[in-house]
């Protein structure tokens, strides 16, 4: 359990901060650059629940949420800790029930789309854009210290499903924006 009772604690004044076994890591290391775009991909999430109001989508992003704190807790994890709070096959498989429920009920693509339309598909866009950078943070982080596979393989697939479901907000208001190539030409 987490108890905070003070916020600061004056431990990372010299550019450092604690990973959860305890060890200390230069707030520049990879590994801190991966949870801090995690970080804001989840505030990003909670402005797109704003956006949206209440209903299946905000449920369906408040659990997202949570589990962003537990990659965070992941990411933050050396690898040899045993019994350590990580992202699991289950949660990637609930990802990817939700990507093809949304799915099913949308018209195939038959034109890139772009990052518009109604405010919470454009708010599911930005949050979108946001994991595909923690993803990309994350790889060049497990490229210097050893991270776990679906700790990645959860950011894949949670852009891939709030691409769907930006998609699927548009569907009930305007539809997808068409991008038109050369259209300003």
């Amino acid at each position: 359990m987490v108890k905070l009772n003070k916020i600061y604690t004056r431990t990372g004044d010299d550019g450092t901060t604690g990973l959860v076994d305890g060890s200390r890591v230069s707030k520049a290391d990879p590994r801190m650059a991966a949870m801090g775009d995690v970080d804001e991909a989840n505030s990003a999430l909670g402005l797109a629940r704003a956006a949206l109001g209440t209903g299946s989508f905000s449920d369906m992003l408040a659990r997202i949420q949570n589990d962003l704190f537990d990659l965070g807790a992941d990411l933050a994890t050396p690898d040899a800790i045993e019994n350590a709070l990580r992202i699991t096959q289950h949660q990637i498989d609930w990802l990817e029930e939700r990507i093809d429920h949304l799915n099913a009920a949308l018209e195939p693509l038959t034109s890139f789309i772009l990052p518009a339309g109604e405010p919470g598909a454009a708010a599911l866009h930005l949050a979108r854009s946001i994991v595909r950078r923690a993803e990309r943070t994350a790889v060049a982080a497990a490229q210097v210290v050893p991270l776990r596979a679906e700790a990645l393989i959860y950011l894949n697939r949670l852009s891939d499903l709030l691409f769907v479901a930006a998609r699927a907000v548009n569907q009930h208001g305007n539809g997808d924006v068409l991008w038109v190539p050369g259209a300003s030409r």
